[in-house]
């Protein structure tokens, strides 16, 4: 299953965050630094609406979403990459997850302390962007030393990781994060050899205030946010009120819908921050539909049909002879596999099929 992982300034909200997506206390929510020391962990289900249209056509009790581990590493402070605030086994947790949600706050409490003393959310992003660039940076500094001396000895592909390497030092010390250097092909696989720290995938979750949920997008913080991102990081973000979502846990859903649509929003911003995350990770879903149950599978997004099935079983990948395949979209409108067959959109795919994200599956192979 793949990671994400929740990281930000202290008290910005992520343990608030965390708890919220995965609808449990786990994380402990407190007004000082470094509450959370030792990183909670939290499998979170994805949503999607598609799951319960095909409950009702495949005629079952059991449903099955895909799902995200979300870890929640405390708060990253000035001087982290040189250990200050417990840096070093924080970064050390990041390394581990396979993308970032970067909480910052976007919203004004006198009561909620702020440890850089004032409200900047651009700031803050920067703060956090630099101790993860110095920590790539000695690791990068590192690995140059030891493979020039394999370059010098003829090793072509040390030449290329020195020739990368070289390119990428400077950028980093123009504190720009690894995923937005031009790469080739080849030299994005390269990167992932180095485990870079900003080579990861980010999204900026905006933590504002329960009054501005309806209007976030008009919040001069999440404004100032959407811009810097944009232009400086290549990066999406997300409005969330945490404190509304923490509040949303203990409510049954139809009334933590009311409860949203009281505040004049349609959707959780939690769940749009899950789906986003999910995207922001290329993944996507095909699904299997039975009488036994109804399942998310979730694959990369350019898997072929044998890979697509791999995730169910390595025998099926291994022996894989056809898959039998129908988008949700012709199942939906259809309404049963049958009508499907007949409308001849019921296809037998092979090998080198491309699955698309909502197919519906069913595998033949050879054990």
């Amino acid at each position: 299953m793949l990671k994400a992982g929740i990281v930000g300034l202290p008290n910005v909200g992520k343990s608030t965050l965390f708890n919220a997506l995965t609808r449990s206390r786990k994380a402990e929510a407190a007004n000082y630094p470094f509450c959370t020391i030792d990183p909670n962990v939290g499998v979170v289900t994805v949503p999607d609406e598609r799951l319960a249209v095909l409950q009702k056509i495949a005629k079952t009790g059991v449903v099955i979403p895909a799902a995200i581990e979300f870890v929640d590493i405390a708060g990253l402070v000035a001087g982290a990459s040189k250990g200050e605030g417990l840096g070093n086994q924080f970064l050390a947790t990041i390394r581990e997850v396979d993308a970032i949600v970067h909480v910052v706050r976007c919203f004004v409490d006198e009561d909620v302390v702020h440890t850089m003393g004032s409200v900047d959310p651009v700031r803050d992003i920067e703060v956090v962007t630099t101790e993860l660039v110095l920590s790539d940076l000695e690791a990068v500094q590192k690995r140059l030393d030891k493979t020039q001396k394999k370059a010098k000895g003829g090793d072509k592909e040390a030449h290329a990781e020195v020739v990368l390497m070289e390119r990428l030092i400077p950028h980093l010390n123009s504190n720009k994060p690894a995923n937005i250097l031009p790469a080739t092909e080849d030299e994005v696989k390269l990167l992932k050899l180095f485990q870079l720290l900003t080579a990861k995938p980010v999204i900026y979750a905006c933590n504002v205030a329960e009054s501005d949920l309806a209007t976030a997008e008009q919040n001069p913080f999440v404004q100032k946010v959407a811009e810097f991102v944009r232009a400086h990081h290549d990066a999406a973000y997300v409005p969330i009120s945490a404190r509304i979502e923490s509040e949303l846990i203990d409510l049954a859903p139809d009334e933590a819908t009311a409860f949203l649509k009281d505040l004049g929003v349609d959707d959780s911003g939690v769940s749009s921050l899950i789906r986003a995350t999910y995207a922001l990770l290329g993944l996507q879903t095909y699904f299997t539909a039975g009488e036994k149950e109804v399942r998310a599978w979730t694959i990369k997004k350019g898997w072929k049909a044998p890979q697509a099935a791999g995730v169910i079983h390595t025998d099926f990948e291994k022996g894989f002879i056809k898959a039998e395949v129908v988008s949700y979209a012709d199942l939906s409108k259809l309404g049963s596999v049958a009508a499907a067959r007949e409308a001849g959109k019921y296809r037998l795919e092979g090998k080198e099929y491309l699955f698309a994200d909502g197919d519906v599956a069913l595998f033949r192979f050879n054990t």
